[in-house]
């Protein structure tokens, strides 16, 4: 092991150096993109994707759950709980998974990124209340309720490999920039079972039919499909207005029409027959300030795509 007045020295040149001047940045294609094969560290190359998605789950009072329990016990409860997060997002095809603690986030970018992030997003927090939670309060029913809270995000990024230069097994993906920050933000936000999504991220999925109107079933007085998602202010983005102007999701995938709604998203498929009433009273009873956000947010995007086309030029 180096002195310490070494190790210190070393890394304040590298500071001094690495902010004398910008780094340089290259735009990829999302579909050219692939995670394990960053550069190493120590190339200064940062990459730029205009369109991600993150999935961010959450796992409810995980730091209470191990209180009392063998150590056996606290990590069949992590594996069944964080272990069936990931693999939910695997399934769907995440790009890039990473664990964090008790929970995990995915990132989706590529080939219908936003429908495969949407359907693990909703398939994580249907997962966790139908299966993880019902099994951990049969086996231990006096713990701290626990589940998956869930957020998403989209926007821009900035990814390179970070750590020891040419030890790989020291090193990490960093993706700068607001979509993970912001999802989980949105995740911790979100109480067990729930989904919140970003102002960007409503704004892609709000005229999908598959994702914002209900099949009906389980409805009381079965009155036919109604709105799923409700306003919500995500106070943790205070300092970004619109993107707070986010949507809460309550419920889960239906037993019966999950399976057939997930599949249609997962081709493309936005418009109902039965959805267009639902649509209509959606529209007309939009929040004013909600609706003001998207219009910005709209034009925001505008004009990053213009900027975005004058750089490929």
């Amino acid at each position: 092991m180096k002195a310490l007045e070494v190790i210190l020295g070393k890394v304040e040149d590298d500071v001094a150096k690495v902010l004398e001047k910008n780094p340089p940045v290259e735009d990829v294609d999302p579909d050219d993109l692939d995670a394990d094969g960053l550069p190493d560290a120590q190339n200064e190359s940062w990459f730029r994707i205009d369109e991600l998605v993150v999935v961010f789950a959450d796992l409810q009072n995980s730091t209470q759950l191990g209180t009392g329990k063998h150590a056996a016990s606290t990590a069949a409860i992590y594996r069944a709980a964080t272990g069936n997060a990931v693999q939910v997002m695997h399934e769907f095809e995440a790009n890039f998974i990473q664990i964090q603690g008790d929970g995990a986030f995915g990132l989706f970018w590529g080939r219908r990124a936003l429908e495969r992030a949407m359907c693990a997003g909703i398939t994580v927090k249907t997962f966790s209340e139908k299966a993880l939670v019902p099994k951990l309060k049969s086996r231990w029913d006096g713990d701290p309720d626990t589940g998956f809270k869930v957020g998403m995000g989209s926007g821009r990024v900035l990814v390179k490999n970070v750590g020891t230069p040419r030890n790989e097994n020291e090193q990490e993906p960093i993706w700068a920039g607001k979509p993970v920050n912001y999802a989980a933000k949105a995740a911790q936000q979100a109480t067990r079972h729930q989904l919140i999504v970003t102002g960007s991220v409503w704004d892609a999925i709000k005229n999908n039919d598959y994702l914002t109107v209900s099949c009906g079933h389980g409805t009381s007085g079965g009155s036919g499909p109604s709105g799923l998602w409700e306003d919500v202010e995500i106070t943790k983005l205070t300092h970004d207005t619109d993107e707070a102007k986010g949507r809460l999701l309550k419920t889960c995938w239906c037993d019966s029409c999950g399976p057939g709604f997930a599949a249609a998203i997962l081709r493309g498929e936005t418009d109902r027959d039965d959805a267009g009433p639902v649509r209509a009273a959606a529209t007309a009873f939009s929040s004013r300030l909600f609706e003001e956000a998207a219009r910005r947010r709209e034009e925001r995007t505008l004009a990053r795509k213009r900027g975005l086309s004058v750089r490929k030029r």
